[in-house]
């Protein structure tokens, strides 16, 4: 099914690496115009290169503090301005942190992954809404973790932050029905993905990412991490005219490891 998403003007926040590039890729191959944005913006420029030497002219790249909200406003204006309109907001901006227990947690780690995580979501809805409005069928997607589902020690800033974008997502999904905006509002929880996220577990396994990832893996019944590209696929599907009438709900990409 090629052209799943054409004609649709896609903002990914945080797209300089990781998850983001997948998801470029994907989107424009699939007919979309994509914004890339990043606090990186040589990253975003670079990705915007590369998906333009394979699809030309489908995507932009700019410059992004998630946490600013006059920066969430320039680049929303300037990227529809590029395309054309906005039709989807991906919020896949995001952070994890040191491990820490709640005596040896900080504030300072708090702050930051809850500015980062959820209240740049808040910022970017709030601002995208009236565009998106104005090119419905219009769908956010934002990028959760299964760490928002379910819990564990020395994660408390990780886990309450992607909690929240999980019932924020349910919220903006049943305003936005109420309102009747054929507006589009889920959550996507990945587990383990092959991104630069895993470096932590890396270096606690020496620099042996294939360590590393077998350690990982363990709990996961399908017996490996993901791929970026697992996500980049629910994020077309999310996007697309196709998931028209799902909204207000989360998807699982963990290899089974929830239904444990």
């Amino acid at each position: 099914m090629a052209g799943r998403v054409s004609g649709k003007k896609i903002l990914i926040t945080g797209a300089a690496g990781g998850l983001g590039t997948a998801m470029a890729h994907m989107l424009a191959r699939e007919g979309a115009k994509v914004a890339l944005t990043d606090v990186n913006l040589d990253g975003a420029q670079a990705l915007a290169d590369a998906v333009n030497a394979e699809t030309p002219g489908s995507a932009f790249a700019f410059a992004h503090d998630v946490t600013s909200e006059d920066q969430w406003i320039s680049v929303i204006a300037a990227a529809a301005s590029a395309m054309g309109g906005l039709s989807v907001l991906v919020n896949n901006a995001g952070i994890g942190g040191p491990l820490a227990f709640v005596e040896q947690d900080t504030v300072e780690n708090w702050q930051r992954q809850y500015e980062i995580n959820l209240r740049s979501i808040m910022l970017g809805t709030k601002h995208a809404m009236p565009l998106l409005r104005e090119n419905a069928p219009a769908s956010i997607i934002n990028i959760s973790s299964v760490a928002g589902l379910a819990a564990a020690p020395g994660m408390g800033a990780y886990n309450a932050t992607k909690a929240g974008v999980w019932m924020y997502s349910k919220t903006i999904a049943l305003e936005a029905a109420k309102m009747e905006w054929n507006v589009r509002s889920n959550s996507v929880h990945p587990v383990f993905i092959k991104t630069p996220i895993l470096d932590p577990f890396v270096a606690m396994a020496g620099g042996d990412e294939g360590k590393a990832h077998e350690r990982l893996a363990r709990g996961i019944p399908l017996k490996r991490i993901g791929e970026p590209d697992d996500v980049a696929y629910c994020v077309v599907y999310l996007a697309s005219d196709e998931s028209k009438f799902i909204t207000g709900t989360e998807f699982v990409i963990d290899g089974g490891m929830l239904a444990q």
